[in-house]
């Protein structure tokens, strides 16, 4: 069943009863994105937040120049969506896109306030991994001041152990705040250095 990975994910931090986990189910959704589509745009309010099944997004901001500057990647087991938005319910600062085929269930955002009354023990859920999201934010921007671009990759590799066979190189570059090609010679560098 589509639903067993994300209520796998959520009995690492809660324990939900079966009626509690049928709730659940019949107020969520899945839904497959195709590559290249758009989970949601910059401007337009995010309605889902999704956990992903299978694929990988991209969150990114586009500038006045048309210039992508990618903040974020979510894989298997992560959650996607300009969270800002979705929690604010205003325009989104952030388009996010499917990199490849992408299966997700989706929190619709009324529904899931609906949850919250439903199952109150879905707030400490929630909660943790907001917790958990500010953090990694947090910590990302403390590594762009303070890490050199090199450092960065290394982390990401850390963090994305499987991403790279994923996505294409200028989005990794992007994401590092480098150009592609100065990335090929940081990858280049550390396989001569090994």
């Amino acid at each position: 069943m589509k639903t067993d990975a994300l209520l796998k994910y959520i009995s690492n931090y809660i324990d939900l009863t079966e009626d509690e986990e049928q709730i659940l189910v019949s107020k969520i959704k899945y839904r497959k994105y195709l590559k290249g589509q758009y989970y949601g745009q910059q401007g337009d309010v995010c309605k889902y937040s999704g956990f992903l099944i299978s694929g990988c997004t991209k969150m990114f901001y586009s500038d006045d120049n048309g210039q992508e500057h990618v903040v974020m990647f979510s894989i298997k087991d992560w959650w996607t969506g300009d969270l800002g938005s979705y929690i604010s319910q205003n325009p989104a600062d952030y388009h996010v896109q499917c990199i490849e085929e992408t299966e997700v269930i989706q929190f619709d955002y009324d529904k899931r306030e609906e949850l919250l009354t439903e199952i109150p023990k879905l707030e400490r859920f929630f909660r943790i991994i907001l917790e958990k999201a500010l953090v990694a934010s947090q910590k990302r921007i403390i590594r762009n001041f303070s890490l050199t671009a090199k450092e960065r990759y290394l982390v990401f590799k850390k963090l994305y152990p499987t991403i790279e066979q994923q996505i294409p190189q200028y989005l990794i570059a992007s994401y590092l705040g480098i150009t592609k090609e100065f990335l090929s010679k940081i990858k280049s560098q550390l396989i001569f250095e090994q």
